[in-house]
């Protein structure tokens, strides 16, 4: 009986494990108590998406089981150097990775930062992944990324300039509501426009480069230690011209090896 009781501890552990590994552990925690998990609004958020360039093309070239170890080693990559941030990585499908900071726990004003910094280590570091069948091959990263603006923001920065006359970075951003989706086998997404921009920003950036929001460039001012470059004005499927920039690096940071 004693025995039966130990195995069955490790499998409810093990089964933990894997759901918060699917799941934010606060999200994990009503689901075990059988309770509705409601779908919450976020104001201050960044987003990063990333993929492959010519990934149909390198797809296309492999065996589906080649594909496969070739995503795992990135992941694997990528996985282990987000640790280091205050992020939370939402999904991968296919070759498409996708990060967010602020949420599920929210964390003031640090978010375009942690997302901005881990965006240049996961950038360094796609060229560090070996292709097992194609050892002399070196993948590319196509990343964007953007914070948006809520109307909260928009008014603090008004108000700021109408009493100093000074207009300074003002970090606010959102809406972006998250929730989780389905019964069998539940999902974390997040919803709202933040989320269709920084996908954009992404789908119009180049091989090697993160491709940033003019929001995203507002909230990262308060640090001039960052490298910025105008890219200039784009268009944007869905949003018109917009405005949009290159993120080089931070004259502060070293990215880990």
């Amino acid at each position: 009986l004693k025995e039966k009781t130990e195995d069955l501890k490790r499998e409810r552990q093990l089964a933990e494990d894997l759901l918060h590994q699917m799941l934010p552990k606060s999200v994990a925690k009503q689901l075990r108590k059988r309770q509705k998990v409601e779908a919450e609004n976020y104001d201050q958020v960044t987003i990063f998406f990333s993929d492959i360039v010519g990934f149909t093309s390198i797809a296309a070239s492999c065996t589906p089981l080649q594909v496969v170890e070739m995503l795992n080693n990135l992941y694997v990559c990528f996985d282990s150097r987000i640790d280091s941030y205050d992020v939370y990585k939402v999904e991968t499908i296919g070759d498409a990775y996708m990060v967010v900071s602020g949420l599920p726990e929210r964390n003031g004003t640090k978010h375009a930062d942690e997302i901005a910094k881990m965006s240049l280590d996961l950038v360094a570091a796609v060229g560090q992944v070996v292709i097992p069948h194609m050892p002399t091959g070196r993948l590319q990263l196509r990343a964007g990324v953007h914070t948006g603006t809520s109307a909260l923001g928009i008014a603090l920065r008004f108000f700021h300039l109408c009493l100093t006359g000074v207009s300074l970075p003002c970090i606010f951003s959102g809406p972006c509501v998250a929730g989780v989706v389905g019964y069998k086998m539940p999902r974390y997404c997040l919803f709202g426009d933040t989320v269709n921009t920084a996908s954009r920003m992404e789908s119009t950036s180049l091989p090697q480069k993160i491709h940033i929001s003019s929001a995203t460039y507002d909230a990262l001012l308060t640090d001039d230690a960052y490298e910025i470059e105008l890219r200039g004005e784009i268009e944007v499927k869905g949003k018109g011209k917009m405005k949009t920039y290159w993120l080089l690096g931070n004259k502060n940071y070293s990215i880990q090896n």
